[in-house]
């Protein structure tokens, strides 16, 4: 049998797993792309079963509870042309997060996680592109090994800024799905930058693409997700 666990460091909410981190962990199961759709909030600490289902589709499952899905996706995205780390800099100071912040302890996009311990990253707006953009360098805690970063911190890194791509406002949305595909893994003190930009708006359903790019404008890894508005937002 095979197990998760994600570890508290890796949270989105202060009691759940960010979302794509939680996503790029199952993603590391299988030599595949993969749309994982989360049901219910991850916890944390907590060891979540892998149950295979056939065709490449798996569960991840808390007792009786359905955690999150998995099975194989294409991905196609039409990528906007990459943002200089210079820009993506300046971009970073228009960060909507700085001024009020739903999750600030969130392992990607929280403003109370110090250097070394969250990733930091700050997307704020291009307006003339439409697009957010913020800077990365993966630092040392996040290395595999072997000089380059776990797959899985490469998958957070594409998440939140999908949600600032798509709302200003720290309005309440859900990370439903999220499909990543890694087109090579970045190594630690490499200077990347990380894009969103808005995909489309159906009621409370919303869609947003997500790259990272490097210092020489190579795309290293893309994203597509899948946020919901709940019915009832939580204040």
């Amino acid at each position: 049998m095979n197990t998760i666990t994600v570890a508290r460091r890796f949270c989105g909410p202060a009691s759940s797993s960010n979302g794509g981190y939680f996503a790029g962990l199952v993603a590391t199961l299988a030599s595949d792309t993969l749309a994982v759709r989360l049901l219910k909030p991850p916890p944390l600490d907590t060891e979540l079963e892998v149950v295979a289902r056939g065709e490449g589709a798996f569960e991840v499952r808390h007792g009786d509870a359905v955690v999150g899905e998995a099975k194989h996706s294409e991905l196609r995205l039409e990528l906007p042309p990459a943002v200089s780390y210079f820009e993506a800099v300046e971009a970073s100071r228009r960060y909507t997060g700085f001024n009020a912040h739903r999750f600030p302890t969130c392992f990607v996009c929280g403003t109370q996680r110090p250097r070394g311990d969250g990733l930091r990253i700050f997307a704020g707006s291009i307006p003339e592109r439409a697009v957010v953009a913020a800077p990365w360098v993966p630092d040392a805690s996040l290395d595999r090994g072997d000089g380059k970063i776990r797959p899985e911190f490469m998958a957070a890194a594409l998440d939140c800024p999908g949600y600032y791509a798509l709302t200003g406002d720290d309005r309440m949305m859900l990370l439903a799905e999220f499909t990543v595909h890694l087109d090579r893994v970045v190594h630690v003190d490499e200077s990347c930058t990380v894009v969103g930009w808005r995909m489309s708006d159906d009621g409370r359903k919303h869609e947003a693409g997500t790259a990272i790019f490097d210092e020489d404008g190579e795309v290293c890894g893309r994203a597509r997700a899948l946020w919901i508005e709940p019915r009832t937002a939580a204040a």
